[in-house]
């Protein structure tokens, strides 16, 4: 009976409720950034019509506008993510303790950015009295609204206050960042190519954590997941002969890769999930989100109605693929505490999340389309307008 008292246990219900709560809120940041693309889709074509006299102007309101932030991972990409993975990980794992400041310095300035993302919504909600949301010049670093720049200030502190105390909490933080900003960010177009890329690294993760000890006699994959790093400050305040007037014992940095919580029932230890298998299911769940949200919008315009109330038409796939995430994340839990060794998350997740998508996806007769091109409208896949 230990193995329930370690799922109730605080550390592993904060898991996945925040890992959850991160998947659902970047997938919903995703749609927010392609409405926008569209809001400023149309009012281009609003400025263009108004500006020209004659000829046709022609936009596509299928898809959103082209976002050079958001980047569109394709077939070879899909494939050779593993491999580009593994290679990272061998560098990190062999030249860890020479390029440890840059990979601090690196990961704390993506931080910045991405946490400055997930509380951009806080500080427009909270600007909003004093501020019209008009965009301010900035020189070399563009133009930005107040919200923007409030955000990105936020961050910034929050980042320094981590390098400075290196608490866990503080890391949490900007991994969720992380999170959210990938899964925001970045797209998967096809069924085909989120299976091509899950598949991937369901091998690249049961490889690293089962099979990387026969080959280098370490667990490559949590050696480099709990290896700490040299404090930045501490670090160049070392080069320069000034410790004692900087920092005299800076803490070791756990760099933001992973979230972990403290477990109520023992003292000094964690539980750990990393990114990776948050971001790599939250990217599935952020493509079917779309595909749920651009087949009601596509029924709405052809004023079709489903014929059938059965129950698994009225299910959504983002609430199926949902639902097993999160047994994905509740098994992993029980096969690492009757192991009681390290277990690879996405060898439970990807068969939990693709499985029923793929199933429920053929019984509602749309596995072809999403499979290969899902958000290729069927008819009239673009509007012209006479200017």
């Amino acid at each position: 009976m230990d193995w329930i008292y370690s799922l109730l246990d605080f550390s592993r219900v904060a898991t996945f409720f925040i890992s959850i709560i991160l998947i659902v809120y970047g997938s919903l940041r995703s749609i927010n950034l392609d409405q926008d693309a569209n809001n400023e889709d149309k009012e281009t074509v609003a400025g263009s019509t108004s500006g020209s006299s004659s000829g046709k102007e022609c936009t596509n309101e299928n898809n959103p506008s082209d976002n050079s932030n958001i980047q569109t991972i394709d077939t070879l990409q899909a494939i050779l993510l593993p491999l580009g993975a593994s290679i990272s990980l061998l560098m990190m794992f062999f030249f860890f303790d020479s390029l440890q400041l840059f990979f601090a310095i690196a990961i704390a300035s993506l931080a910045t950015m991405a946490f400055a993302f997930l509380l951009l919504p806080v500080c427009q909600c909270v600007m909003k009295p004093f501020s019209n949301g008009q965009r301010i010049a900035m020189g070399v670093l563009g133009r930005h609204t107040p919200a923007e720049i409030a955000s990105f200030f936020a961050a910034l502190c929050l980042v320094f206050i981590w390098i400075l105390t290196g608490h866990w909490l503080l890391m949490d933080a900007l991994a969720m960042g992380l999170c959210v900003a990938m899964i925001a960010y970045v797209r998967l177009p096809s069924l085909k190519v989120s299976t091509l890329l899950l598949i991937g690294l369901l091998i690249y993760d049961v490889f690293w954590v089962f099979f990387s000890t026969y080959l280098f006699n370490v667990n490559v994959m949590v050696k480099v997941a709990t290896r700490p790093a040299d404090n930045p400050v501490g670090f160049m305040a070392k080069k320069l002969n000034v410790a004692n007037m900087v920092m005299q014992d800076s803490p070791k940095l756990s760099l933001p890769g992973k979230l972990i919580f403290p477990s109520m029932k023992a003292n000094g230890h964690f539980s750990m999930l990393g990114l990776g298998d948050i971001v790599m299911p939250g990217l599935l769940l952020c493509f079917v989100l779309r595909f749920d949200n651009y087949k009601k919008r596509m029924n709405a315009e052809n004023n079709t109605l489903l014929q059938s109330s059965s129950a698994i038409q009225k299910i959504t796939y983002f609430h199926c693929s949902l639902i097993g995430y999160l047994f994905g994340l509740i098994t992993a839990t029980l096969a690492s505490e009757l192991s009681n060794t390290a277990q690879p998350a996405l060898l439970y997740l990807v068969p939990f999340t693709l499985l029923p998508l793929s199933l429920m996806a053929y019984l509602k007769g749309d596995l072809k389309r999403m499979w290969n091109e899902p958000f290729q409208a069927k008819s009239q896949p673009s509007k012209c307008l006479d200017v």
